[in-house]
């Protein structure tokens, strides 16, 4: 009995199938993988920060994992920025390109095509993204095998503080255990993602380790500022009293002034009175607070999306906001890219392979907004180069205009017959042509019998020889255009004169004009004769 093959995954580890559908990295309550976590941002100072930081580089990311997580949890700006980066990918269009037009390479792509339909997608890419933020994520592959065939039935995000990396290179991801011991990954069954903000370790390369610094140090400012507008913010309350007044009357004025900042309402004696004293340098001496926060916000606004014009309102103009979300979309590109490439690695081939087995190709996701394409001019130029031997994959054609491969059975398109020439017009033709072939002999035509058939057709409504002549026009423009796209394509493909001299010689021998000289043959044995037919009018 034949066995199946062996599959390794890119490390070359061996893909065992009999653990392939069980849950490796769940939640324990009261285990290694607890999803209980610590706040090490309560009373955070830059000493501790540089200690946790330090500690991440070594090896122990457990408490720069759970300082990334409250900064998302805590600083508005940067979980705004942050998931609109996570959201934006995360919604653009998967689609698959397959191997080949071979049949089977496109029955693979089409059963992947069915799959990226879920709509759980959405939600499983945006937590796959959240490497963007700590600088990696890793994400179970849960397979089904319930219907006799190999799929992914989820991808589960998966804490990353349940993950270690090899101490000998800190680079090869390592999985927690029940026992909390580091393993190697189970091939084929995690995805794990790396988006990196800079070169280096994957601890290393998140923007996380940027925010943290930046959310400190505006919790400060805005402590402060908290702490000032308490202060400050309000006009001081002076309350004083008459001669004579008890101490009862002092505690009861004392009350009063405290307890009228929170309620706005106090009750004192007649003889009391209490004044509100504004101090008019408290609004600039605030706006200092508030110039730090709004700051340090725009350098986290750099640092996630490249930019500040979405984000903090501060474009300056229509073409510098033009720049900046210019700016934003290179950074999108960039990491559809990398999410495509992930997914290709760590899914569809491992996917692909205990599906259909070992392949040469395997097909393609690509995440990408759809462009506009210029279905004019790419017609244009495929007409054009495609008689020259320009060899074309109709699946890369399809994709390009996102137009997906007919069904079985379906309704097919297909070219609609030529309009046929008016009546009159083809008849005088035909009768044109008959009694000039008809009175051609071996020294010529004979013009006798050639004149009589030129008399009849100049009864026609039109001339004969206008009628032969727009017949002969209409036939030839289709090798005229023809021709001319060909050269017009290969103006837009040249990037010098001398590189479209080169083009031109290249394909000239290749062109068929045959065609084309055959209408021109026929207009001037047209013009002859009806110079003929005029001469003898002329004489008669």
């Amino acid at each position: 009995m034949a066995t199946s093959p062996t599959l390794l995954d890119r490390w070359g580890q061996p893909i065992r199938r009999e653990i392939m559908t069980q849950e490796l990295s769940a939640a324990t309550v009261g285990g290694a993988r607890t999803p209980m976590a610590g706040y090490p941002g309560d009373g955070l100072n830059p000493i501790r920060l540089a200690q946790i930081l330090r500690s991440a580089d070594h090896g122990d990311p457990v408490r720069y994992l759970e300082l990334a997580e409250t900064v998302e949890e805590r600083d508005h700006h940067y979980v705004g920025i942050l998931g609109t980066r996570r959201r934006t990918v995360s919604q653009i269009e998967v689609t698959v390109e397959a191997a080949s037009d071979a049949p089977r390479d496109v029955e693979i792509a089409d059963r992947i095509r069915d799959w990226i339909g879920r709509d759980e997608l959405n939600d499983e890419m945006f937590d796959i993204l959240d490497c963007i933020g700590k600088g990696y994520s890793f994400t179970e592959i849960i397979w089904d095998t319930s219907g006799g065939q190999w799929q992914p039935a989820r991808l589960e995000w998966r804490d990353p503080r349940w993950f270690r990396f090899d101490p000998r290179d800190l680079t090869t991801p390592l999985r927690l255990d029940e026992n909390g011991q580091p393993v190697p990954l189970e091939p084929g069954k995690f995805i794990h993602a790396r988006i990196r903000s800079k070169s280096g370790l994957p601890l290393r390369s998140g923007i996380a380790r940027l925010a943290m610094w930046g959310w400190m140090f505006k919790a400060f400012a805005v402590r402060d500022w908290s702490i000032f507008v308490q202060t400050y913010g309000q006009p001081l309350r002076v309350g004083k009293w008459t001669a004579g007044a008890s101490e009862k009357d002092k505690d009861t004025l004392f009350r009063a002034v405290a307890n009228i900042a929170g309620d706005c309402a106090a009750i004192i004696p007649d003889s009391m009175s209490i004044e509100f004293v504004d101090t008019g340098s408290v609004s600039a001496s605030g706006d200092l607070y508030r110039t730090r926060a709004d700051w340090i916000d725009q350098q986290m606004s750099k640092a996630v999306l490249g930019q500040t014009a979405t984000t903090d309102a501060i474009a300056g103009g229509h073409a510098v906001g033009r720049e900046h979300r210019q700016v934003q979309e290179d950074i999108e590109r960039a990491d559809a890219r990398a999410i495509a490439a992930i997914l290709n690695r760590d899914l569809i081939q491992p996917w692909v392979q205990l599906e259909f087995g070992p392949q040469i190709r395997y097909p393609r996701l690509r995440i990408e907004r759809s462009k506009k394409e210029d279905i004019a001019g790419l017609s244009s130029a495929l007409g054009a180069l495609v008689p020259l031997g320009l060899r074309v994959e109709q699946s890369v054609i399809r994709d390009r205009l996102g137009i997906p491969e007919p069904a079985e059975g379906a309704e097919i398109l297909t070219p609609a017959a030529p309009a046929a020439p008016p009546e009159d017009q083809d008849r005088s033709i035909k009768r044109f042509s008959g009694e000039f072939k008809r009175g051609s002999g071996a020294d010529g035509p004979d013009m006798a019998l050639h004149s009589q058939g030129l008399s009849a057709a100049l009864t026609e409504a039109r001339p004969p020889e206008d009628q032969i002549g727009a017949r002969l026009a209409e036939n030839a423009q289709p090798e005229i255009e023809r021709m001319l796209g060909t050269i017009e394509a290969m103006m837009a493909a040249a990037g010098s004169l001398e590189e479209f001299r080169e083009l031109l010689l290249a394909a000239f021998p290749l062109m068929d004009g045959q065609s084309l000289a055959g209408h021109i043959a026929e207009g001037m044995i047209a013009a002859e004769l009806a110079g003929r037919l005029a001469s003898e009018g002329d004489d008669g």
